[in-house]
């Protein structure tokens, strides 16, 4: 499980008074209203802290104004950044909901025992997500619908999900 949650990623500069653009990557881009702070991620490691001076919305893309930085060429370095959040700043989730986070990488098992894959990804659909599963009979990918019929339990501590493959799944 990891300690921090991946809310956004830097994808440009915005103007030349250190502004940035982000691509969301929370349920709702109005998260970052209620942000004070997050942690600035290149490569996987945490290079900084900064705190948010200013957020607006402009269509799915939230421009972030951060305290102390105020020339474009302070976050022209910034570009392709992962902003993280700490987990326990998380939204709170209902019963049966699961940051995606915590369902990447968590392996697959049928209602019959077998090893199917690893989640390697989630679509995100109007009417329900989509699990991407990489098999590991084949290296192919296997859309699994996150509905009850098809995902039976999802054991985040013990890293494990259990499925019902339906009828036709597995011939695509």
């Amino acid at each position: 499980m990891n300690a921090d949650l991946r809310v956004g990623v830097i994808i440009k500069t915005h103007g030349i008074k250190g502004e940035v653009k982000v691509y969301p990557t929370t349920d709702s881009p109005f998260r970052f209203d209620e942000l004070e702070h997050v942690k600035l991620k290149l490569s996987g490691k945490t290079v900084r802290e900064l705190h948010i001076e200013g957020v607006k919305h402009f269509k799915d893309i939230v421009i972030l104004k951060f305290k102390g930085i105020d020339n474009i060429n302070d976050v022209e370095q910034y570009k392709g950044a992962e902003l993280y959040i700490p987990r326990e700043e998380g939204a709170e989730l209902a019963e049966g909901e699961y940051y995606i986070a915590d369902i990447i990488d968590i392996e697959v098992v049928t209602d019959k025992g077998e090893k199917l894959g690893i989640v390697r990804d989630v679509l995100e659909t109007g009417a329900n997500d989509v699990y991407i599963v990489k098999r590991y009979d084949n290296g192919k990918d296997l859309l699994l619908p996150v509905i009850p019929d098809c995902i039976l339990d999802t054991d985040i501590e013990n890293n494990i999900m259990t499925v019902h493959v339906m009828d036709g799944l597995m011939d695509l």
